[in-house]
């Protein structure tokens, strides 16, 4: 009762604010067949690299002015195949281990939402990036098998970059489906991932692109490659409901994302309270009320269509290095480019330090992430980002569980 009364507290002041396959076991139930609720972490920084989840990799260019190793497409360019192949080899058998699922299984996690590229399925030999992510991502499915977690594939990147985030693969212009050949690849690409599905029995849905961003690609062209996605996937698992991504559209606007003829859906939303100046300068209690007002508009929509908080983290700042882009700033300290600091004095010192967090701060971490859990599972449920990360604390599942900020009911309990 004790985060029931807490959201129920802030949506008063919201009223103010906010107008190698492992071992295998038995078939993991579809998401239809099983009334329990998702609470997932992603597996990002795996297949698709992002600077800010694994530094290390790209450490070697730190002092390289402008340089173009801003992605898994520019590291790969900037290191040639094969040495590029000889790392991500390296990279793909040891960031995510069999101890990690165990872990995350002992603390109550029951899905892994896993991003993959469009280059490790349907690839271009003309372009930097390299193969060889299969055989691992098969070893993830048999010990999520093992360990009677759920699995939803996600096709995080296409060709030409849905987004121009560098967690497409490549950072800059949007050009996905400028070309004549994008939709059929992005396609192509979901076919490999729905043929992985019906040998896996613990995947049990299909992302079909994350993050397509409405200002670059219009709305009615990703609502069509949503209906092809549709029909794409389950012509191949019919046993998987198809996930998509809201396109970065506002609520209102969910419905046409996901037609209501395709009926075993899972519409996904990401919140994130960094990204935007007018949410990342909120006070404590102003981010916990705008979790609890996320959380309604979840649960409305799940009355229409099961709908998941698809990532979210407890960062209240964009301090995480490089987590707006490799070798930019940060909003909160006023560093990136075009941006003023949250307050005069605002320094990203320690701020992804857990073991310098006062004892007030981790007070709001852990009444953050407990409104932040009840209020996604007024829907499907939620998956956090990330798993891990090498030194971003607020985004790491696993440090922030074993530190207790965050508290993960018992199957079968909730958070309310």
């Amino acid at each position: 009762m004790l985060i029931k009364s807490l959201c129920t507290a802030a949506l008063s002041i919201a009223a103010g604010i906010f107008n190698i396959p492992g071992a295998t076991a038995a078939p993991v139930a579809p998401f239809e067949q099983t009334p329990e609720l998702i609470r997932g972490v992603n597996l990002g920084g795996l297949f698709v690299l992002e600077p800010w989840i694994t530094p290390s990799l790209f450490e070697e260019w730190v002092q390289v002015q402008n340089s173009t190793a801003v992605d898994e497409w520019g590291y790969c360019a900037a290191l040639g195949k094969a040495e590029c192949q000889t790392r991500l080899n390296r990279h793909w058998g040891s960031w995510v281990r069999e101890e990690d699922i165990a872990t995350l299984a002992s603390l109550h996690i029951n899905t892994l939402r896993i991003p993959i590229g469009y280059w490790a399925l349907a690839p271009n030999n003309a372009e930097p990036y390299v193969q060889g992510q299969v055989p691992y991502l098969k070893r993830v499915l048999g010990w999520a098998s093992q360990y009677r977690m759920r699995v939803i594939l996600d096709l995080h990147g296409a060709p030409g970059s849905q987004n121009g985030f560098d967690n497409s693969g490549r950072r800059g212009d949007i050009n996905w489906t400028k070309r004549p050949d994008d939709i059929q690849r992005t396609l192509d690409a979901l076919a490999a991932l729905a043929r992985i599905a019906n040998e896996h029995p613990s995947v049990v849905g299909v992302q079909a692109l994350n993050e397509p961003a409405n200002w670059g690609v219009p709305k009615a062209t990703i609502i069509r490659f949503y209906v092809q996605a549709y029909n794409t996937i389950k012509a191949i698992a019919p046993q998987v409901a198809v996930v998509f991504h809201d396109a970065f559209l506002p609520a209102a606007e969910w419905g046409d994302v996901v037609p209501a003829n395709l009926t075993d859906s899972i519409l996904d939303t990401h919140i994130y309270h960094v990204f935007v100046d007018d949410v990342i300068r909120l006070n404590g209690d102003q981010h916990v009320a705008k979790a609890c007002s996320d959380g309604q508009t979840i649960g409305n929509f799940n009355q229409r269509t099961r709908t998941i908080c698809g990532e979210f983290s407890l960062a209240n700042t964009d301090c995480a290095r490089w987590l707006n882009g490799f070798q930019k700033g940060a909003r909160w300290d006023g560093t990136l480019p075009g941006s003023k600091a949250v307050a005069e004095g605002a320094t990203c010192h320690n701020q992804e330090n857990m073991d310098a967090w006062s004892d007030k701060k981790r007070a709001f971490m852990k009444r953050f992430a407990m409104s932040q859990l009840q209020a996604y599972e007024k829907g499907t449920g939620w998956i956090f980002w990330n798993f891990k990360t090498e030194s971003a604390d607020a985004w790491n599942y696993i440090k922030l569980a074993q530190n207790g900020i965050i508290s993960t009911p018992s199957v079968g309990r909730s958070f309310s």
